[in-house]
C-alpha cells in the first residue's frame, strides 16, 4: 500500500467507532490514551471534524483491551546455597 494511501483516504467516522468498540474501548478511554479530548473522539465518529490521516498508526500501537496479555517479566528470587 503506498504511503500517501491514508493520507489521501482517511478513516471514516464508521471505520473509527467499529475498531474502537471491537477492540473494548470507550470513547473517553480512547481519548485518554491519545491524549486527546473526549470530545475530539466523538467529533471524529460522528463525522463532525475529519479524523487526521495518522490516526491509523496510533491506533496501530494500542493494544486490545482485554486481548492479548502483554508479557512481563518476571524474576525469581533464589536462595543463596539453593
Amino acid at each position: 500500500m503506498p504511503l500517501n494511501h491514508w493520507y489521501n483516504n482517511p478513516m471514516k467516522p464508521e471505520e473509527l467507532k467499529k475498531w474502537r468498540t471491537e477492540n473494548g474501548y470507550l470513547q473517553g478511554e480512547l481519548a485518554a490514551i491519545l491524549g486527546i479530548a473526549l470530545m475530539s473522539v466523538s467529533r471524529w465518529e460522528t463525522g463532525t471534524r475529519s479524523i487526521p490521516s495518522f490516526l491509523h498508526l496510533a491506533l496501530k500501537a494500542i493494544p486490545k483491551k482485554g486481548g492479548e496479555k502483554m508479557q512481563s517479566r518476571t524474576t525469581t528470587m533464589k536462595r543463596k546455597g539453593a
